[in-house]
């Protein structure tokens, strides 16, 4: 009997993880609130990693600011508190927007977007289906190039010119032919939509046939955000109606600016 048991416990319950990220993960999964310092032995313990293994990644994690080193050992670093920043922020902004947003695109049945400026590209956290979902091939966590978005100009034009300017050095060509590919033609677009009190459009400047109208959402008088409306456009049908959907996007952003704003203090 005992000799079983000994034989069962050398069985290894699972192989060690082969990638980097799911090491990674280990590690970062072994800190908690009543251990926020760990030492070397104890990260190779809780992970069950080789010490040498857990060394070599830490050095690593460390110098990508993952982790940091402490008179204890090692604790969490600061890109996890910034990632855990703007999670906070993106999970508010879309226990706000979201709501309105379905609601609006259910009225409209056109597709809308919820997105943040990140550089040179805006970030989908939100999107809300129509009749047009399936042409407009967009998901949340997805990525695209600003210059060349309603929701990316829309957030562009508050910024001031220079700022802008910088958002949009390099890897700035087109999409399709109807994309802005000239920097000085970009600067003038932004100030049309100043012109326009932040309303703007995209005429198939991201995707052939598909057309948007954007604002952005404002708390404090800080472009926190923007909105879209998205449906699909070609010779045959008339363009979406801008100052329709500018007016119904303008309420709803208006709305979430105002029960944005008390919060406004963790958003940023």
């Amino acid at each position: 009997m005992t000799v079983e048991i000994v034989a069962e416990s050398a069985v290894p319950v699972g192989l060690p993880p082969a990638s980097m990220i799911e090491r990674m993960t280990l590690i970062l999964d072994a800190f908690d609130g009543a251990t926020p310092t760990l030492t070397l032995l104890g990260l190779a313990e809780r992970t069950g990693l080789p010490r040498s293994t857990v060394h070599r990644i830490l050095d690593q994690m460390i110098r990508l600011r993952w982790l940091a080193h402490t008179p204890g050992g090692y604790r969490l670093g600061l890109r996890v508190l910034e990632l855990g920043g703007l999670a906070a922020e993106h999970n508010e902004l879309r226990e706000v927007v979201s709501p309105l947003l379905y609601d609006l695109s259910q009225r409209t049945g056109l597709v809308g977007h919820l997105a943040v400026l990140d550089n040179r590209e805006v970030l989908v956290l939100e999107r809300a289906g129509g009749r047009s979902r399936s042409a407009i091939p967009t998901r949340v966590g997805g990525r695209l190039p600003a210059h060349c978005t309603a929701v990316g100009k829309a957030l562009l034009a508050t910024l001031d010119p220079g700022v802008a300017e910088a958002s949009l050095r390099a890897g700035t060509g087109p999409r399709t032919p109807h994309s802005i590919n000239d920097r000085v033609e970009l600067h003038r677009e932004l100030a049309r939509i100043r012109n326009r009190q932040g309303v703007a459009v995209d005429t198939e400047e991201l995707m052939t046939g598909v057309g948007c109208v954007a604002v952005p959402i404002r708390g404090r008088g800080v472009a926190l955000a923007a909105i879209s409306l998205s449906g699909t456009v070609d010779g045959e049908r008339a363009a979406l109606d801008t100052v329709r959907l500018a007016r119904a996007l303008s309420e709803v952003a208006t709305e979430a600016g105002r029960a944005l704003a008390p919060r406004q203090g963790r958003l940023r």
